[in-house]
């Protein structure tokens, strides 16, 4: 992540590891598919940006194997404890604000990363500086405008109660400078950035346990600045992680695009 005052989901509260295994149930499927298509193997170089959890530097560590490297930045690392061995070197960096760790990568990677980063701009030139001629990017963000509820199908109390506590959410992001429509912009600022054969798709999980584990985990992390906000009470904080509890609604996430292009 990038350093900013205030950034709302703070890896070092309680309840981060629980999104981070949430999102990594969700999500990365769809991100190791891409990646798969990508050849990555034996002796590739690559920089996982803002890593956060460790799903995917783990993956990437297997695949590189002995002879090849996983570089894993973020502004807290606090996470990293069990991942920081050969293949894999951890390191603090604000991909927003610094210049690239290394160059000649052969896959640079950042999944819900940028959306939050204030000087998006600067970070994807940062990513694609630090790739060899050939080389991959690929970017993977949310675009919570595109898919604004939590709850699609909105034919009751708690599904309504839901969506305005999605929309509080997307409030408290957007206060602390998050783009809610950036996942779209992708493919068109890969092409612009001068990367070659750019594509890109969206995953979006409609129903699924992860997606209720994230939303409990999610607002637990977000209730106080939610009160605060006078976007919602405590009490309807609590009828909404019942509700939540209770099993009995179909949650969905915002649409993650992935893009990805060729670095001339």
């Amino acid at each position: 992540m990038t350093r900013a005052d205030g950034y709302l989901l703070d890896n070092q509260q309680t309840e981060a590891g629980r999104r981070f295994e949430a999102l990594a149930t969700l999500f990365d499927p769809s991100t190791f598919r891409h990646m798969e298509r990508f050849g990555v193997g034996s002796g590739w170089r690559c920089w996982e940006v803002g890593a956060g959890g460790t799903s995917v530097v783990s993956w990437l560590a297997k695949k590189v194997g002995p002879t090849g490297k996983v570089l894993a930045t973020d502004i807290d690392i606090s996470w990293a404890a069990s991942v920081a061995r050969s293949p894999v070197e951890v390191r603090v960096h604000d991909v927003g604000a610094e210049e690239p760790p290394g160059e000649g990568f052969d896959l640079v990677h950042a999944r819900l990363v940028l959306v939050h980063v204030p000087d998006r701009e600067r970070a994807l030139q940062s990513m694609i500086k630090a790739l060899r001629p050939g080389g991959r990017l690929l970017v993977e963000d949310a675009d919570p405008a595109l898919q604004p509820l939590l709850c699609p199908e909105e034919h009751g109390p708690e599904q309504r109660l839901a969506n305005r506590l999605r929309q509080g959410f997307r409030s408290l992001l957007a206060d602390r400078g998050a783009d809610l429509a950036y996942g779209r912009k992708l493919p068109r600022l890969l092409r612009e950035a001068g990367l070659t054969g750019v594509e890109a798709d969206a995953y979006f999980p409609v129903a699924s346990p992860a997606c209720t584990a994230l939303e409990d985990a999610t607002v637990r992390q977000i209730r106080d600045q939610l009160v605060t906000a006078g976007l919602a009470t405590q009490e309807e904080i609590e009828q909404h992680l019942a509700n939540v509890a209770a099993g009995s609604m179909d949650l969905a996430t915002a649409p993650m695009i992935s893009a990805w292009g060729r670095k001339g």
